[in-house]
């Protein structure tokens, strides 16, 4: 699952208007930093990167425009280079909140999370009350699997916001996440009378239904999602799943194989890559596919699950009870089942 449409990444990149100072250097590198608020403010990333590069160019230690510069390169996804600005920035001003928050959202993207949890405290022991910090912890205790303090601190920042779609989303995928499917559905159907075009949360209701087996309501909330992001690649690997369990083969392997030209990062697909050759009789593709999901990730549910059965259908008991073992562990197949594939 994908949360691209992050509030946190909304509203965490600030672009720091300055009042212009006595000081000729200052006032130069002031008419800098305006020059290039005023091309970003019209779109024009290029333009204002060059202004703001000026600015650095005649006073190296100026650090709103460093903020900025790394603002740009969040906004164009080139992280390690946003990362770069923002720590000038802060080398210059130790104290920035905007560009704490705004560093603590790259730490995010470039999986530093606990650099990026560095990052928030410091921001918290100056701004406690800041939304965007609460929703920002939130995010980075989801990837860390610390979902009661994921729930404390989105609800958090639901008293600073309490009208935002995007909070009831994501306390209600971490419920999805908890297998508390009751109310992650209560929390993801008031998002959509908040917002009715988020289509985050018609994704994770699919999700939740097809958890529950019914694949055909599933279906119908992830076509409303799929209508809203037509070529969003977590959503179409997500259709796939469901066509995998409603037996239309085909059709999965197809929104599967859109799902990673479209993004070949996403372990998930090759997960279920993998279960599309393990329904097709295949076990080699199957524990290839499967194997690579694995190795991208080890968070994958159920990945153990299928190689077992994979490897199991490839008379390979031995290295099959190894994963089936790994998902009694997690809580994926229960002893019953374990004992049944490995005595």
């Amino acid at each position: 699952m994908s949360r691209r449409g992050k509030y946190a990444m909304a509203v965490g990149c600030f672009l720091v208007l300055c009042l212009a100072c006595t000081e000729s250097t200052e006032t130069r590198v002031q008419r800098f930093l305006l020059k290039g608020n005023e091309q970003m403010k019209k779109g024009n990333e290029k333009e204002a990167l060059g202004y703001y590069s000026a600015a650095v160019e005649i006073d190296s230690c100026f650090a709103d425009a460093w903020n900025n510069m790394g603002t740009i390169y969040y906004r164009q996804e080139k992280y390690p280079l946003a990362l770069d600005s923002y720590n000038h920035a802060l080398f210059c001003n130790p104290a920035y909140t905007e560009a704490l928050l705004n560093r603590a959202n790259t730490f995010y993207e470039l999986k530093q999370y606990y650099s990026a949890l560095q990052d928030l405290d410091r921001v918290a022991k100056k701004r406690p009350d800041t939304t965007v910090l609460h929703f920002s912890r939130g995010l980075v205790y989801t990837q860390l699997r610390e979902y009661r303090l994921a729930i404390r601190s989105f609800r958090e920042a639901l008293k600073g916001d309490p009208g935002n779609a995007e909070i009831f989303i994501n306390i209600g995928s971490v419920y999805y996440y908890l297998h508390k499917l009751d109310s992650a559905k209560l929390l993801l159907n008031d998002a959509l009378q908040l917002d009715p075009s988020q289509a985050n949360a018609y994704n994770t209701l699919a999700l939740a239904e097809a958890q529950q087996g019914n694949y055909p309501q599933a279906m119908l909330h992830m076509q409303e999602a799929l209508s809203l992001k037509p070529d969003d690649p977590y959503f179409l690997n997500n259709r796939g799943f469901i066509y995998l369990m409603l037996g239309a083969t085909e059709r999965a392997l197809a929104d599967i194989n859109a799902s990673i030209i479209n993004d070949p990062d996403n372990a998930w697909a090759y997960r279920n890559k993998g279960i599309y050759y393990l329904k097709k009789g295949d076990a080699p593709n199957a524990i290839r596919m499967l194997t690579q999901a694995l190795t991208m990730s080890e968070l994958i549910d159920k990945v153990h699950y299928y190689l077992g059965e994979a490897f199991l259908a490839n008379g390979e008991k031995q290295k099959a009870c190894v994963h089936f073992q790994n998902a009694l562990e997690k809580g994926e197949i229960g002893e019953e089942e374990y004992r049944l594939r490995c005595r």
